[in-house]
Parts: structure tokens; sequence; C-alpha cells
């Protein structure tokens, strides 16, 4: 059902922290980095990081001094102009307001002066007859005729341009003062900066050694790949290999963090052994993962290179105990599979996922059809969301018929997704990747509650509902299953819910638990595709089944091969002696049909019956077979 493989996306092409060319042995004790060089780093980076925030913050400083400064003359001498404007209007009105009462206001007499400096609140006011010179404020004065008698005159007081001017000398040292931060900041960090470039130079040429494995540091792995590519010759090629340690994590867990760390240095001198000196050695940011970068003549001598290293990988490791340690290679040749580092990663990349999902142990080259395939796979995990969402999924039913009779007794649901682009698309495909993506608690609710639901229809039918691993394992799923039967008022006895044998083999127990919950419900249980997998009568024995289905592979051999059917009847037998309901699937002819019901099935399913069809095609096939929908005596499941 689920396949455990990586499901990254192609592009995400992994990148190698390690790289060297094993052209010599290197220590597998390394240097360490000057305690100078470590702290010097950091040191001067966070010295550097204060100042650059002291530097925005002085020149802000500096401007906006040298702004309040400015400003604060231009609000000063707005201020002194409004304060002399309002002199001068008062001394007009007191001038006017005695020349009402004496026509011929003459400025000469002092005491005239007196009560205008009063009523103005000017100072060292004075008349003279000529127009005076200087800084001095003036207003003329007019007799009765309108004639120029004299000149009013006073010295301005502007008293907060005064004021700026005392303060402007402060103002400016302060910006002084600033700017002179600025530049002892600017200085230091032209310092700093040149302290931490040669501190990361020191600590770069110190750590190039990785200290696991004894292989140099080599981040630029995609950099130098490139390199290689741009500089290989026409007629030769250059191999990318990505080499997966299988079962290592086992035998990290059975001899610990530092055991684990002596099997990547057996597995980097391996190599170092192994290689031609012209391939490059590296080890990759996964944990368990190494890369060879070789020129070759053709991609067989690549192939060769790498199944050498392979061969050089998988011999037992001995870390206080024997370690199986095996190699699954991923291969990429230029320029057939990629003419740039980074097509030949992604693409060997995607070769490593294809020898994983044959098994591991073993190397493949990367193929055309990989990349199609994956792409398929990304898109098909990108839609499921939106399907999901969209409601795009359909339920179908397959009848199951009573071997006696072939009289419909239940109907087993199947979901089917019709894509709008796409087409319908099998559940082979589907399912693995939405189990991949954690979407099958999703689907899984959404079939069994439409099942549940359409089973209303049939009343005297049973429905049986596949479950996958990850259902299982949920421990909310009991409490699911209650309340979709409490839901749609079904009798529990007419649930089916089907389980194979993969389901078991991870965790027994915890299975068993759960499926006695189940049971607890009222439901029945079916073991699915039984003779598929391990076959296990321990699980027929401790685990509380009620059906057995018998897989459709043995059926397809009754044609062809004489011992199929002395198998299905031995399965039959011992069902019966497990007191266990046998449904036999994968019946397309009538020659399948004759041998398995002599054979003592209790139902059979398959293609010969009826193909999966939606609820409304079940409708007719009842109607057909003069069934009414209610009412019905047929056997039920078990």
């Amino acid at each position: 059902m689920a396949n455990n493989e990586d499901t990254a996306s192609a592009g995400d092409a992994p990148s190698a922290s390690a790289i060297a060319r094993p052209d010599g042995w290197l220590p597998a004790a390394l240097p360490r980095a000057n305690p100078s060089f470590r702290d010097a780093g950091p040191a001067s980076g966070r010295e550097a990081a204060v100042l650059r925030i002291v530097i925005p913050l002085a020149l802000i400083l500096v401007a906006v001094t040298v702004a309040c400064l400015g400003l604060g003359f231009v609000v000063a001498r707005q201020a002194d102009d409004r304060v002399e404007a309002g002199h001068r209007q008062a001394l007009q009105g007191a001038v006017e307001a005695l020349q009402a009462v004496a026509p011929d206001l003459s400025g000469r007499d002092p005491r005239i002066l007196r009560i205008l400096e009063e009523a103005s609140g000017l100072k060292g006011l004075r008349f003279d007859d000529d127009l005076p010179g200087g800084d001095r404020e003036t207003q003329t004065l007019l007799d009765r005729n309108g004639r120029i008698v004299g000149w009013l005159n006073w010295d301005p007081a502007r008293s907060a341009t005064a004021t700026m001017n005392g303060i402007s000398p402060l103002a400016v040292l302060i910006a002084l003062g600033f700017v002179s931060l600025l530049a002892a900041a600017l200085w230091h960090l032209r310092r700093l900066d040149l302290r931490l470039t040669v501190s990361q130079q020191q600590i770069r040429k110190h750590l190039e050694v990785e200290p696991v494995t004894g292989l140099p540091n080599g981040d630029d792995i995609l950099d130098r790949l490139d390199r290689a590519a741009a500089a290989r010759k026409a007629d030769e090629c250059l191999g990318f290999a990505i080499l997966d340690l299988d079962g290592f994590r086992d035998a990290k867990d059975a001899v610990g963090e530092a055991g684990g760390n002596e099997v990547l240095l057996e597995v980097a001198n391996r190599l170092r052994q192994a290689m031609p000196l012209d391939v490059l050695i590296g080890r990759m940011r996964s944990n368990h993962k190494f890369a060879l970068i070789m020129p070759a003549r053709d991609p067989q001598a690549a192939l060769a290179t790498v199944e050498a290293a392979r061969a050089a990988i998988s011999r037992p490791v001995w870390i206080g105990q024997a370690l199986q340690i095996a190699a699954s290679v991923g291969l990429a040749v230029g320029p057939h599979d990629g003419t740039v580092g980074e097509e030949l990663v992604r693409r060997a990349d995607l070769a490593l996922r294809s020898a994983r999902r044959r098994g591991g142990g073993m190397v493949v080259g990367f193929a055309a059809g990989m990349e199609t395939e994956f792409e398929d796979q990304r898109f098909i995990k990108r839609e499921l969301g939106r399907a999901l969402a969209a409601r795009d999924f359909d339920v179908h039913y397959q009848p199951i018929v009573a071997a006696e009779g072939n009289a419909i007794v239940g109907v087993e649901a199947l979901l089917r997704w019709n894509h709008p682009t796409r087409g319908a698309i099998p559940p082979a495909r589907f399912i693995p990747i939405a189990e991949q993506a954690c979407l099958m608690d999703q689907l899984g609710e959404f079939v069994l509650r439409r099942a549940l639901h359409d089973a209303m229809r049939w009343p005297n039918l049973y429905v049986a509902v596949n479950l996958s691993p990850m259902q299982v394992r949920d421990r909310k799923f009991v409490d699911l299953v209650a309340a979709v039967l409490a839901e749609t008022s079904l009798p529990p006895s007419r649930l089916v819910l089907e389980v194979t044998e993969g389901v078991l083999i991870e965790n027994p127990e915890a299975a068993k638990s759960r499926l006695d919950d189940l049971r607890a419900l009222g439901l029945k249980l079916a073991l699915d595709d039984f003779g598929s997998g391990y076959s296990s009568l321990t699980y027929l024995q401790r685990l509380p089944f009620d059906k057995l289905k018998v897989d459709r592979g043995f059926v397809a051999a009754l044609d062809h091969s004489a011992n199929a059917g002395v198998i299905i009847q031995a399965i039959i037998a011992l069902g019966r002696a497990l007191n266990l309901s046998i449904l036999v699937e994968g019946i397309e002819t009538e020659e399948q049909r004759a041998l398995v019901r002599l054979a003592g099935c209790d139902e059979m399913q398959g293609y010969l019956f009826a193909k999966p069809a939606p609820r409304e095609e079940i409708d007719r096939m009842l109607a057909a077979q003069n069934v009414p929908r209610a009412g019905m005596s047929m056997r039920a499941a078990g």
C-alpha cells in the first residue's frame, strides 16, 4: 500500500558537504582550529554589527542637529517678525489716538515719546526730522494735512534671534562631535571588516577537513561539478553518483552516535581504497550519503566504477559487532543525462529513488522515464489536495456474490478519481502518494462516510471498506467509525473492514489492539490479499478476523498451474478450520468460477460478475436479478 520512498521535489537537488580527491590518505584525526580564530570571528562580527547600528545613528544625529539649528533660526526670525509687527501696529494706533486729540502732534516733545513707548511696548523710541540710517526700525509721522513731519525710529529687540545666535556655537560643536563619532566608527568598521575577513579565511583553512570521515569540506561541490562538466571534452563522459547507505540507521541504533561515526569513517576509507585517483569522493549533507564525481570514457566505465564503490561498501563492518551495511546507488552520466551539475545531481537522485523502490543494494542509472514518473508524482501530490477540497473523488462498488446461486450479497467500496484534465487516475497510482502526503485520513473518512450512506440504499447487502496502514495506526479511527455508524444508523454487522498483512507486520500488538476495538463495535474484519505476502498463520490465530480473502494471483494461476487449485483448496480448508468465511477474488472466467465453487468457498468477486460501478448501476443490477431493495433474505458477510 504505502511506499516509504522520499517524496521530495525533483527540483530539490541534494548538495554535498564534503568532497575530496582521494589522491592520498587523509588523517582521521583532524587539526583543531585555533581558538583565537574561533573567538575572533564572532567577536568581530558582534562589534561590526554594533558599528553598523552606530554609523547610521550618528548620521541621523548629525542631520537632525543641522536641521534643528536651521529650523530654530527660521522659527526665531518668524517670532521676532510677529512681535515687531505687533509693536508697529500698537505704535500706529497710539499715534492716531494722540492725533485725534492734538492734531498738530509733534514728536519732538519727550512726553509724547514716552507715551508712545508705553503704548507700543518699544524701547529707545526717538523722533528725527531726517530718515535715520542703520538697522533702526522707522515709522513715518504725518500732520493733519498728510505731510511728513518726521520719522519715529527705534532699535528692534529680536530676542528670539539673539537667543539662537547664542546657542548656535554649542549646536555646531555637537554636530562636529557626531561627525567625529561617525568618522571614528567608519574607521573602526573598516578595521573590523578586514579582521573579520582574515579570521574567516583562517577558519575556513582550519575547517577544510570534515570531522567524521576525514574528507575535506566542499560545500561548493555543485560549482566544482559544473566546472568539471564545462571542462569535459567532447569524447569524454562525466559521471555523478549518489551512494545511500542501506541499513545505516539500524547500525547506528545498535552502536550509538559514536559507533555510527566509525561506520561512516570506515565507508570513507573503503571508498578511498577502491576508487581511482581521478575520482572525487564527497559526503552528502544527508547523514549517510556519499557522492562520486568521475571522468569516464563511456557510461559503461562509469557504471563499473560505481559498482566497485558499491561492492567496497557492501561488506560487514565490525564496530564491537558485525554490522551489515549495503549501498543503493543512483548514477547519472553526462552529457547524455545532463550537461550541467544541477541536472546530473537531480537525475542521479531520481535514479537513487528508483534503486530504493526496487529494494536497495543495487546501482541504477538514470532513465528518461524516471523524470516523467517523478513529475507525474509531483503533479498527483499537488492535485490531491485540490481534489479533496473540490470533492472530485467518487466511490464505486464491485458486487460480491454468493458461491451458490451467484446472488449479490455485498459490495466492496472502491475509491475513484476522475481528474478534470487527466481523466481517470487509478487508485494504484494515487493511493501510495496520498499515504506519503498524509492525506489517507481524509480520503479514508470520505470513503467510509460515502460507503455507509450508500449502504442504506441496499438494506440486505453488506459493504466492505479497505483500510490503509495509516488508518489502523490512528487511535482516533475507532471513534470515527463509531460516529459514522451512529450517524447513518447502519447496523455494524453490515460493515466489513478489510486490512492487508502489511498493516500487521510493523507493530502486531498495536494492530491487534486497534482491531479488537473495531470489532467491539459489532462490525466484521477481513484479511485481504491472503497469500500475496507473508501469509502468517499466527495472524489468523491471534487476530479477530471473520473473513479471509484469497488473493487473485492464485485464481489467475488456475489456467496454467495445477498446483494453484490445490493451494486454493488448502487455504479454504484452513479458513474452515478457523471458522472463517472465505471470499475468492479475481474471478474472470466460468472455468475459474466452477473450480473455486467446487473448492468450497463462500463468496466470489471478479469481472465475471461485474466491474466496479457507481451506486446507480448497483441499483439496476439488483433490480435485474429481481431482488427487492428491501426485505431481502440473503446471507450477509460471515
